[in-house]
């Protein structure tokens, strides 16, 4: 059966209207409405370009955006803004945040992931820790205690024996520092970041973005500790390097709480809000950091996942019990989102299987969680702020979701003017792989 429900999907993509077709036809009529157009501004916007960056480096995150980007925009509205205050509303792993204490400006982050809000954190908020300091608690470090690993997890499938041993040293001696200072509270919770920055390069995974298992992968008995040493030496690089050249931005305020941005109340008003969402049909969050936040206490069961995973924007990887308890509930519409969802609920049906008979409400919640999300943002803009998302459409049972726009015309509503919408580079359809997408800047101003 399983090979049956393949050939079906192999069918409906060469039966697809969408084949060779792109977003660029499909948006011309969600456009003439907005009364704008796109412009094309190619702009290196992913992570990958952060793996050699000072501070940025500390942990990888392959869905964030680059550092580069966000010093671009600081620079292009540098006359506007002489001191601005930097929100990101999904702060993720740090970026917009880490670039914005470099440039000495004031920012504040929201993040509902635990790990990811604790990685941000320490790259904040450790500049001052002496690297003498962190060197020397590194080299004690016990290697003769033994931690255990995530028991609902498996840790045994996920690394080799040997490899799973050392992590487990390694973890045993981060487990058995206890600290008596504050900066050795800071000391430990920057070898906490580098030791959950390399278990995935230990183990038998890979992120391609998303977490799955990788046949020709090898890992080195001796990986751990190698790895371990590495990032622990660039975050010493790094450390020597900030108190050097960026002195004065050490005490700039940098924070990040680990809150739900669809719901937080900001006390404060910002000038530049950049941010790159959750995309549509997009990644499982939880699911692809799951081994880190086990590793590192932050989940210790299956059922905390989901709870985390619950709360957050949705993505298509959530449970059917909570779409259909929101299914049951008010929620956001407009006539292009009515429109959008009656289309894909026809394209489904006329179908013999989709992968979620569902997804027309895990459309509609995704919309709804980012309406509330911008409706929080746009109160904490100041006057003549901006809000500036990174984000992609998408292609669902051969329709064109336009998210870019549809969250434009959302921050319309909550009084922001669309001043621009920038296509920074073109993607492919996971479903129709011919058919183009696109990833765009979108800049809203109060």
């Amino acid at each position: 059966m399983i090979n049956g429900v393949i050939d079906r999907r192999r069918e409906n993509v060469l039966k697809s209207p969408k084949r060779g077709g792109s977003c660029q036809g499909d948006s011309v009529p969600y456009l003439q409405e907005l009364g704008i157009q796109i412009t094309e501004k190619r702009q290196a916007i992913q992570f990958t370009t952060n793996v050699n960056e000072c501070v940025h480096r500390w942990a990888p995150y392959i869905q964030g955006f680059s550092a580069s980007f966000v010093q671009s925009v600081f620079e292009r509205y540098s006359q506007e803004y002489s001191s601005p205050k930097i929100l990101d509303p999904f702060a993720g792993c740090g970026t917009v945040l880490v670039q914005a204490k470099i440039d000495g400006y004031e920012s504040f982050g929201v993040e509902l992931n635990p790990l990811l809000e604790y990685i941000a954190d320490v790259k904040l908020n450790t500049w001052a820790v002496r690297p003498s300091q962190l060197l020397k608690i590194y080299h004690r470090l016990r290697t003769d205690v033994l931690a255990s690993e995530p028991r609902f997890l498996k840790s045994e499938r996920h690394f080799s024996p040997q490899v799973l041993t050392n992590l487990k040293r390694i973890k045993g001696g981060l487990d058995s520092f206890v600290p008596k200072t504050d900066e050795q509270t800071r000391i430990k919770q920057l070898l906490n970041v580098a030791f959950a920055s390399i278990l995935i390069d230990c183990s038998k995974l890979k992120r391609t973005p998303c977490l799955g298992y990788w046949k020709a992968k090898t890992v080195d008995d001796n990986a751990p500790f190698v790895l371990f040493n590495k990032k622990v030496l660039e975050m010493v690089e790094d450390l020597k390097l900030l108190q050097s050249e960026y002195k004065e931005s050490l005490s700039i305020r940098s924070e990040v709480v680990c809150a739900n941005s669809m719901t937080y109340e900001y006390g404060d008003k910002y000038d530049l809000v950049i941010t790159s969402p959750p995309y549509m049909n997009g990644l499982d969050y939880v699911m692809n950091y799951k081994i880190e936040m086990a590793w590192l206490g932050f989940i210790t069961s299956h059922k905390e996942a989901k709870a985390i995973k619950d709360d957050m924007v949705v993505c298509d990887n959530v449970s059917k019990g909570l779409i259909r308890e929101f299914s049951k509930s008010q929620y956001y519409s407009n006539s292009w989102l009515d429109e959008i969802i009656e289309t894909i609920s026809r394209n489904i049906q006329t179908r013999e299987t989709y992968r979620r008979s569902d997804m027309p409400f895990i459309v509609r919640k995704y919309f709804d969680d980012m309406n509330k999300v911008m409706g929080k943002v746009s109160k904490a803009l100041k006057p003549d702020g901006r809000f500036i998302l990174v984000v992609g459409d998408s292609l669902i049972a051969d329709t064109y979701v336009p998210t870019d726009l549809i969250l434009a015309k959302i921050g319309t509503e909550h009084g922001l003017d669309i001043e621009s919408i920038e296509l920074a580079r073109n993607r492919r359809s996971g479903q129709v792989r011919d058919y183009r997408l696109r990833e765009t800047v979108v800049t809203l101003r109060k």
